[in-house]
């Protein structure tokens, strides 16, 4: 595997990213075309990102979620390679000599990634037995701010499911494509640095606590079952009860409202609706 600049597209979905997708966009080769899904329809921020860089294409979109705004880009690539990012993500300079070096060692992937070069705060999961080698570890998921996809193997253009607003459709595309006997590789001598700031808006706090439960319930009916779901989700909803009542009973209301959410997440995937709730613009 050589690598050609030109035969990758990245991908990335932003909202409200302002502060962080100069950052990210200034790691990335000039050669290389890049796809910017813009969810909350900055007009100033797509003129200015425009101006500033070479091969670059930006899509104003209403807020549709990571999962499909990704869709978006994946669907128009031409290339062989795709790498979806998220915009609080930087290259280093090695950063894809290093991945395209590690792929050489494998004969196959549908996905692969740089490590995360916080050792503490892996970007992949191992739940079965690892085929290992040299700089290559093989995995069960990786995470979803740093995903390169060989477009090859995805023939039908399916990629992540757009039921998932935030949080697990990544984990649930890596389960599909395990499913099916395909291999996702995490590169070990390639990293990536990826801010994962937390953000101080309470607001963005509460949607994240609402999807996290809504998201997990759906994740585990769609891959394992309804019941497997409710097992896994009854704790969370006796769990965020009792927190709700207790914060409410002494006054507290940022917590109390943290955990309605939680609570009124894993109801609503219990009761088979929509992921809906979505930040105020």
């Amino acid at each position: 595997m050589k690598l050609n600049l030109n035969q990758i597209t990245f991908i990335i979905v932003t909202y409200k990213s302002e502060s962080l997708i100069h950052d990210c966009l200034s790691s990335l080769p000039s050669e290389s075309k890049k796809i910017v899904i813009e969810n909350s329809s900055n007009i100033n921020l797509e003129k200015d990102l425009k101006t500033k860089y070479d091969n670059i294409e930006v899509i104003l979109s209403k807020n549709i979620g990571m999962g499909a705004g990704n869709n978006i880009g994946l669907k128009k690539c031409k290339t062989e390679y795709a790498y979806v990012l998220n915009p609080d993500t930087k290259l280093n300079k090695d950063t894809l000599t290093n991945l395209y070096k590690g792929l050489t060692e494998v004969s196959d992937f549908s996905l692969a990634t740089p490590l995360n070069d916080d050792p503490k705060i892996p970007n992949y999961k191992i739940l079965t037995n690892s085929n290992k080698y040299n700089d290559v570890l093989s995995v069960d998921r990786i995470d979803g701010f740093s995903m390169f996809f060989n477009l090859k193997k995805f023939h039908n253009k399916v990629f992540f499911d757009e039921k998932f607003f935030l949080y697990l459709e990544n984990d649930d595309l890596c389960l599909r494509l395990k499913k099916k006997g395909e291999f996702i590789y995490v590169i070990k001598k390639s990293l990536i640095n990826h801010k994962g700031g937390i953000s101080n808006n309470n607001n963005l706090e509460y949607l994240r606590n609402w999807h996290w439960m809504w998201s997990k319930f759906y994740f585990n009916k769609k891959n394992y079952g309804i019941f497997f779901a409710y097992l896994k989700s009854l704790p969370n909803l006796f769990s965020s009860m009792i927190k709700f009542t207790y914060y409410a009973l002494s006054l507290n209301k940022h917590k109390k409202y943290i955990y309605y959410m939680r609570l009124t997440g894993i109801i609503n995937g219990m009761l088979g609706k929509n992921s809906w709730v979505r930040p105020d613009e």
